[in-house]
């Protein structure tokens, strides 16, 4: 009995080590076939990795050095030393399309406004809102900068109107801001009705901040009090 366990043992031994000689022979023979390939897979992939941390530390310092020349440009601005800040701000804009570019441009109008260049401004932010490859939030901004300026001229109520509509139906974070602004507009124009429901909306909105709540329920009291008398 002894013996019939021994020699299994031994065929169970000599078994795998045909099969392991087995695996090796296809092994070699899959490398002597695909050597190369398998060195020029790993090495791609290793060149892929590192390529990827690369860009990824180079565009986090390029993100810096944006952020950095705005942060000059604002600085610059704040100092009355518009022209410096200017030329700042128009190199970020010329050498970056993202958002960097987009805030370059922004701020470009706000100093155009404080120069008295109303005509640049206005253009430029109309550039802005109108230019589908800008951030959304910046073509917001800049949509919501321009109707606030038109609203102080004589421009047409039909063209204010047309700006800050779409603002306050495709969930734009400046919906409400945009409402408050066609209640003035209803106001400019005498229709009370009209500026009493966009305050209304203002109002009875689920994200509208504190302070423009309160300020559309003062304007909504104000307007109630007026249309007694």
């Amino acid at each position: 009995m002894k013996k019939n366990v021994n020699d299994t043992l031994k065929q169970d031994a000599f078994l795998r080590e045909i099969a392991e000689d087995c695996k090796n022979d296809q092994l070699k023979s899959l490398w002597n076939q695909y050597g190369l390939v398998i060195i020029l897979l790993v090495a791609a992939a290793l060149t892929a990795a590192v390529s990827f941390e690369t860009f990824k530390s180079w565009r986090a310092r390029r993100n810096q050095e944006l952020s950095n020349a705005y942060a000059v440009a604002v600085s610059l601005q704040n100092q009355g030393r518009l022209d410096e800040s200017m030329s700042i701000l128009q190199n970020l804009a010329q050498s970056n399309r993202g958002i960097y570019g987009d805030i370059a441009r922004l701020q470009m109008a706000n100093i155009y406004f404080e120069q008295g260049k109303t005509l640049e401004a206005t253009d430029m932010l109309q550039q802005l809102a109108a230019d589908d490859d800008v951030n959304p939030q910046m073509r917001d901004i800049a949509t919501i900068k321009l109707a606030s300026y038109k609203l102080d001229t004589d421009a047409p109520s039909q063209e204010i109107a047309d700006m800050l509509t779409p603002l306050t139906k495709d969930g734009s974070s400046w919906g409400n801001i945009a409402h408050e602004l066609l209640a003035m507009l209803a106001i400019r124009d005498g229709d009370i009705n009209q500026a009493k429901a966009e305050y209304e909306a203002v109002i009875n909105s689920g994200n509208v901040q504190d302070t423009l709540k309160a300020r559309a329920q003062d304007m909504l009291t104000i307007l109630n009090d007026a249309s007694k008398k």
